[in-house]
Formats: structure tokens, sequence, C-alpha cells
């Protein structure tokens, strides 16, 4: 989990991970910076599952994200936002849903705020195959995946890590297209995540300007360039 001034919904967030986890899972929060009571708030909790990383300063998600990835330890690993509420059930139904994937990727249930455009994208099992279909949906924009409805064995952190230099967005697609580029993901068409909509949603709801469209677009670009590389080395060893 990356967490920034995330008091107002992190504890029942955690609340609803512990929950879903065993007694020797763990549950890593980098807080990045936050100058509420984030990290007062994961300290009250006491539960010795918890990992909390306090950053020095503000990094961002997206390199939060990253410094999360590459502390964790469990077999499985799942991302997390620090605002939403998981299922009861989502780890079990995720993990089975993996069979001989390295990834597995839900739907989530919006709620609470204005549902966007963006939000009424939902992924189908039937497409889990089709791969090209699936990188050019990332690119274009239309094969939405929700970081925090993610999760994959350990080790695909080979490849995923570390994040492309360049990337300053997108952490979620970016993992999506390391997982299509191997040919191993599988697309859960069940809600295993409410997922919280407020102002400070970082996907948008609706159309953003010509130029940040094309920004990102050229930096999906590059990041399946990267993630075919590296799939191609892996394949290799």
């Amino acid at each position: 989990m990356a967490a920034y001034n995330g008091s107002l919904h992190i504890e029942e967030q955690i609340d609803s991970i512990l929950a879903e986890l065993g007694v020797h899972d763990e549950l890593v929060v980098v807080n990045d910076a936050s100058i509420d009571t984030t990290a007062k708030i994961i300290r009250a909790i006491e539960d010795p599952r918890i990992r909390l990383i306090e950053a020095a300063t503000n990094a961002g998600y997206v390199r939060t994200f990253e410094r999360a990835l590459g502390v964790a330890r469990g077999e499985y690993v799942f991302l997390s936002d620090q605002d939403d509420i998981w299922i009861p059930g989502r780890v079990e139904l995720m993990i089975a849903a993996l069979g001989g994937c390295q990834m597995v990727v839900s739907n989530c249930e919006h709620i609470e705020g204005p549902v966007g455009r963006f939000h009424e994208i939902r992924l189908r099992a039937e497409d889990s195959t089709h791969t090209v279909r699936n990188i050019v949906g990332i690119l274009v924009g239309y094969r939405l995946h929700w970081g925090c409805a993610m999760a994959f064995h350990r080790d695909l952190l080979r490849q995923i890590l570390p994040f492309p230099p360049h990337m300053t967005e997108s952490h979620d697609q970016w993992i999506a297209l390391v997982g299509n580029m191997n040919r191993s993901i599988t697309y859960l068409e069940a809600n295993t995540i409410l997922h919280r909509l407020h102002g400070k949603n970082l996907t948008p709801a609706g159309m953003r300007g010509l130029p940040k469209i094309l920004k990102a677009r050229i930096a999906l670009s590059k990041n399946i360039a990267v993630a075919w590389r590296r799939a191609r080395n892996a394949a290799a060893l």
C-alpha cells in the first residue's frame, strides 16, 4: 500500500485487509511523507503483520508503490490503495483464479462518488488470452486495469521492477503490460474490492486534454518496449 494523507479512510481499509490475511502474511505500507495523522493511525492498530515504512521525503505514488513492491516478501503480492475496502473472500477468490497464470486482475465496485467513463470499463474473462488486443487496449485506453484489483506471484517482480525510469503515472497499466507480455494473465469478472470515488482519485473521470493524452501514450509505448525486452530475457533464462 502506498499511503499519503489518508487519515480519513485508511483505518477502514487496513481493517478490511487484515481480515483477509493469514498469521504469516504481511501488509507493507509505505507512508509517503504524509503531513496528516496517517502514520499515527497505522501505528495505533498494533498488528504485527503491518510493516510501516516511513519515507523521508514525498516521492509520489508511482515511486512509493515501487518501493513497497521492492520490500514485499510474500508468495502472492496484492496492490492496495489507502481508501478502498476489500470485499470478504477476496484473497481466496483471486488466488484460486490465478490457476497457472502469474497475474490476476479483477473488477471493482465503485462507491460513493460519481462514476465517470473510465469507471464503466470492465474486464472480461474471455479476453484473458487476447494478448495483442489487451496490449493495444492498454495503449489506447479501452482495456483498463485497476492496480487496487491486481495480484501476482512474487516471481513476476523480477520483470516488474524496477519501474521504467521515465514513468510518472499509470504504474498499474505498466504491471498489466508485463502480465500480458508474458501471456500469463487472467481476468476475474467478479468485483473483489469496493473502490471509493472522491475528488482526489488519480484516475480522471473525464477526458484529459490532448497534450496530456499524447504524453501518456508516448510513455506507454516506451513501457511496451521495456516489457517486451524483459519478457524476452526472462524466457531466455
